[in-house]
Formats: structure tokens, C-alpha cells, sequence
């Protein structure tokens, strides 16, 4: 079994100039989920399951399915599944996502090439808006299909003009019927850029993700008085930006003191909005994001727990008031045995050496892991970047990855 790294370079290659942004170093796209870019990107991933023999539907939210189903398959028996998304951050990269799209591609040609006779349907994924960067948080292709969420609950997301998911498909072409239902999958696998270094500095080609991280998200609010900052004295102030940087500060001591327990736990307060923002207006108001990861639940519990305390102890020093609301939150989800075998048995009889690994990212697997055997892979990130031009994979470790992948691929769909 022989991954054709030119083809698979050339569908990557082609892709990225789908929402080309320009960039001083590496390659940037912008692809978000309803755009001009994001039709391209579609059509041509039609276009390419059209030329390998795959059957192509596209369901309610825009998920595509090209189903490989050759004759020695029997078209009753669950299929194997493989995929990842298309949509891209504003001027990302160009490997987040369609590596794994178009790997998934790459290793059923590959078993086609190699005449690898399945007795599963094989199937080829490309889910909607896995970034999140226009409608909602993210994953909403796989939340629909594991049943998270509803089909009109996701039609009905409105991004920042008020423009409904809905709307937005069937503008580009890409509102089909009925629903992807991941739960009719035997197994998943995704294959993704590791966006970390642990490979790179390893030496190792491929990494299986054992577990993907927890990941709760908190919005803050801490509400002072707007004043003057010529006229206002320093002890009459009520001072929110002020406020907010202790919280900040606490948030990243407790983080840090739970990071001596469990070294994968990591919080963030990564946007912040001040109003009324103003150089000579002391902050009335700060709105705050708090995220908070880990692959121990028990890590985010205990952080947020200190999150809640410091807006308490805020509070109780400064002449301010808090809140604090969660309205997001995924326990960490870990791989099947069965997907990561096949994984590691496929690097061994490719030759190739992989590594055990947790994703600090979170990725549709994480939502299809829950009702079906799953399994993530990693393919080195150069410097760890991505959501940047300069994310980077070398072609060589694009192709080996796909080796590992077209492997466990084969030896699932033929069991």
C-alpha cells in the first residue's frame, strides 16, 4: 500500500488556493463556512470523490459523505468512516482540516491501487464549520451528526449580520437533505495536524491521540463605573480593566499550581472587551473568556472553582460586581483501544514509528467518539503553528501520516 504523495500534495496544494489571503511567509486561507471560497472548496472535494468512484451526499447542515462501495463490501454492514473539515480560522493555514479531508481520500485510492477488497462501505468526510469562526462555537457538522444537536437548531445559528447557517448553505449550493448519522459508523478516524511539537521533537512521523482534553469555556463580566481620568481620584475609582487584570493574574496562579499535578492543564483568558474603551475614561465594564483544558476533569472543576473565587474576593475589595456563566463544557473523551491498535499496527507494517499522545485541541472526534469506535492521528506541526500562514507539515510526514491512516483504514474496513 503506496500513498501517492503528488496526488495528495496536489488536492492540498489546489484546495489552498480556495480563499487565498496574502501572506509575508508560509500560505494563508480564509475559508469560512457560506463563502464564495467555501463553495470552491466543496465543489472541488465533490469533484475528487466523483474521480476515485465515491457516491456523494450532502445532508441537511452541509456535511458531504463520498461512500467508496466496492463489490466484495457488503452494502448492509456499518461503514468505517474518515475524514475532517475544509473551513479555516480567518487567515489560517492550509493543512488544519483539509489534510485530513483529503488523507481520508488518499487512503481509499490507496487501497484501490493496492486491490484491497473491504467487506465495509468506506466513507469520506468533510463536516460543516469545524472552526466555529462564523456560526456558533464550532463542531456543528459533527454535533448534528452524533444528534447534539438538532438539524433546525443548527440552520438556525445566525452569524454576525443575522444571516442563518440555513441560509448561508443554500446560497453556495450545499443544503442537502436528511442527516449524516455518525451512529451507523463501525469506526472513525481522523487525521490531523498535531499543532504542538511533541512530534517534531521526537523524531516520530505519526502520534495517536489517546485522549482529547476537556474544554470548558466561561464568560466574565465585571462592572465598575465609568469616570473621568483627570478628575477622578484613586481611591474614589471603581475600576473594572483593573479588576480584570487581577482576575486574569489569578487565573493563570491557579492554573499554574494545578499544572504541578497535571502538567496538560492549561487556562486562558483570550479575549477580552473594555468599555467604553476610551484613553481618558476609567473602565466601567470588562467582558471576559475564560477557557480551561484538560485531560483530568477534576483539573477544570478545580480552576473555575478558583475562578469563582477571585470574582468573590473582587467583590469583597474593590467597589465592583461580578459574574460569572458556563455555558460551555466537554469532559475529556478518550480514544477506542480498538481504533488506536489499528493505528499503531498500521505504523508498524508501514515501517514507520508512532508515539501515544493527548490532544490539547478539540476536534470533530471528539463528538463522534461518543457514540462509535474513534481514533484521532497526528502528522508533525513544524513550531507547533497553526491558525497561521506558517502552519506548516512537510510533505513526507503528509504522506506517511497517510500511511498510517490507510492502513488502519484497510485492516477496519476488512475485518
Amino acid at each position: 500500500m503506496q500513498v501517492n504523495q503528488q496526488r495528495l500534495r496536489s488536492d492540498i496544494e489546489t484546495n489552498a488556493e480556495f480563499g487565498a489571503v496574502p501572506a509575508d511567509e508560509g500560505r494563508g486561507r480564509t475559508v469560512l463556512t457560506g463563502s464564495e471560497a467555501d463553495r470552491r472548496a466543496r465543489e472541488f472535494f465533490c469533484e475528487r470523490l466523483r474521480d476515485a468512484g465515491l457516491t456523494t451526499r450532502i445532508d441537511a447542515v452541509g456535511n458531504i459523505v463520498g461512500r467508496w462501495e466496492p463489490p466484495s463490501a457488503d452494502p448492509d454492514a456499518d461503514p468505517v468512516a474518515a475524514g475532517s473539515h475544509l473551513d479555516s480560522v480567518p487567515e489560517g493555514g492550509i493543512f488544519d482540516g483539509p489534510l485530513g479531508v483529503y488523507a481520508a481520500l488518499e487512503s481509499v485510492r490507496v487501497m484501490q491501487d493496492a486491490g484491497i477488497e473491504p467487506v465495509r462501505p468506506v466513507d469520506v468526510v468533510n463536516f460543516t464549520e469545524e472552526e466555529g469562526q462564523r456560526f456558533g462555537g464550532g463542531l456543528i457538522g459533527s454535533a448534528v451528526a452524533v444528534g447534539e444537536m438538532s438539524v433546525d437548531a443548527a440552520l438556525a445559528i445566525e452569524d454576525a449580520d443575522g444571516i442563518p447557517l440555513g441560509d448561508a448553505l443554500a446560497d453556495i449550493g450545499f443544503s442537502g437533505d436528511g442527516v449524516v448519522d455518525a451512529r451507523s459508523w463501525d469506526a472513525w478516524l481522523e487525521l490531523h495536524i498535531e499543532q504542538a511539537e511533541q512530534l517534531t521533537d521526537a523524531g516520530v512521523p505519526a502520534g495517536v491521540v489517546t485522549s482529547i482534553v476537556g474544554l470548558s469555556r466561561c464568560d466574565v463580566e465585571i462592572a465598575g463605573e465609568a469616570n473621568h481620568a483627570g478628575s477622578t481620584l484613586m481611591g474614589e475609582r471603581s475600576d473594572a480593566l483593573a479588576a480584570a487584570s487581577e482576575f486574569i493574574l489569578d487565573v493563570e496562579r491557579a492554573t499554574n499550581e494545578r499544572a504541578e499535578t497535571s502538567a496538560t492543564a492549561v487556562g486562558t483568558v483570550g479575549q477580552v472587551d473594555v468599555s467604553p474603551n476610551a484613553p481618558n475614561v476609567i473602565a466601567g465594564k470588562t467582558s471576559l473568556t475564560l477557557d480551561v483544558r484538560d485531560v483530568e476533569y477534576a483539573s477544570i472543576e478545580q480552576i473555575i472553582g478558583e475562578a469563582r473565587a477571585s470574582l468573590d474576593r473582587l467583590e469583597r475589595e474593590r467597589p465592583v460586581e461580578t459574574s460569572l456563566e458556563h455555558p460551555w463544557d466537554r469532559p475529556p473523551v478518550e480514544m477506542s483501544t480498538r481504533c488506536r491498535d489499528a493505528l499503531h499496527a498500521a505504523g508498524e507494517t508501514a515501517g514507520l514509528e508512532t508515539l501515544d499522545l493527548h490532544s490539547g485541541a478539540g476536534h470533530d472526534t471528539m463528538y463522534v467518539a461518543e457514540v462509535t469506535d474513534a481514533a484521532l492521528l497526528f502528522a508533525p506541526s513544524r513550531d507547533g503553528i497553526s491558525h497561521n500562514p506558517r502552519e506548516w507539515t512537510d510533505w513526507d510526514d503528509c504522506a506517511d501520516a497517510t500511511r498510517v491512516l490507510a492502513g488502519a483504514l484497510a485492516s477496519l474496513a476488512t475485518e
